[in-house]
């Protein structure tokens, strides 16, 4: 009887042991060559790079950030630009039957350590030659970019506050050094940054009269508020159609930092 027992459980421990062990395939990916007349759709998302691979398929080490940052790459009226490591990156870019081409490119002229320099230096290399090009039409969007070395980067893609939100006002913002108590009904128990209207004519010079300082309802992307330094930004305000209840009908978004002080209190 045991054997018997034995005889009939045991194929059957197998294939449980073969279920537990295998993992269900996931959905395939359809990539697409990526058409000439493509820009658009680049233009609107902002690309993330996921994972930097060689031909055997192992992990290129020299293009990995620390700190779990990234490279984005963007590519606003056929140009593309590079942010998350030292310096960023910017420069003309082509896309003509399944292959993309990026031009020259510029760079800030930062110093910072090496782990940081030497992604640069390595990205930089992966895209200096024309790459193969193929993009997935799922919901999140993936980029793949393959050198003639087989290697292989692969960007997913995230819309754009200008795809979201449309067409952004361009204004400045003087971010003063200490936040304050919110004044919303929302957010009374927190604390918003204090901030005022500034405005600078086509020479970069200050005119007119500072607006009144006011609590700002959320906080502004990409800015990172130290407290004791007040800052000028140069800020991309987007609308909101249908805004939260309790959140503002406006979206800032850092474009650049114009002026920083350290405020002695």
């Amino acid at each position: 009887m045991p054997n018997a027992l034995s005889r009939f459980l045991l194929p059957a421990v197998a294939v449980l042991g073969l279920s537990a062990c295998s993992s269900w395939p996931g959905p395939a990916v359809s990539w697409e060559p990526l058409a000439a007349g493509a820009e658009r759709t680049l233009e609107a998302y902002r690309w993330r790079l996921d994972s930097a691979t060689d031909a055997q398929g192992r992990r290129i080490d020299g293009v990995a950030l620390p700190d779990g940052r990234a490279f984005t790459f963007a590519f606003p009226a056929s140009r593309v630009v590079i942010d998350g490591g030292c310096n960023a990156m910017r420069g003309g870019v082509e896309v003509d039957a399944g292959r993309i081409r990026f031009g020259r490119m510029a760079a800030t002229m930062k110093a910072c350590g090496d782990a940081l320099m030497k992604a640069d230096a390595a990205l930089a290399k992966l895209l200096a030659d024309p790459l193969k090009a193929a993009i997935d039409g799922s919901a999140e969007p993936r980029l793949r970019l393959e050198t003639g070395a087989s290697e292989t980067l692969l960007l997913v893609g995230h819309p754009t506050h200008e795809s979201r939100y449309g067409p952004a006002t361009v204004m400045f913002l003087e971010v003063a050094a200490q936040r304050i108590p919110c004044s919303m009904p929302p957010m009374r128990l927190a604390t918003c940054l204090q901030v005022r209207d500034r405005v600078y004519d086509a020479n970069g010079l200050l005119v007119g009269t500072p607006g009144e300082w006011r609590a700002l309802a959320g906080e502004i992307e990409g800015y990172t508020h130290r407290a004791g330094e007040r800052n000028v930004l140069r800020v991309k305000r987007f609308e909101r159609s249908h805004p939260p209840a309790d959140a503002s009908r406006f979206v800032y978004v850092l474009d650049l930092v114009v002026e920083s002080e350290v405020v002695q209190r």
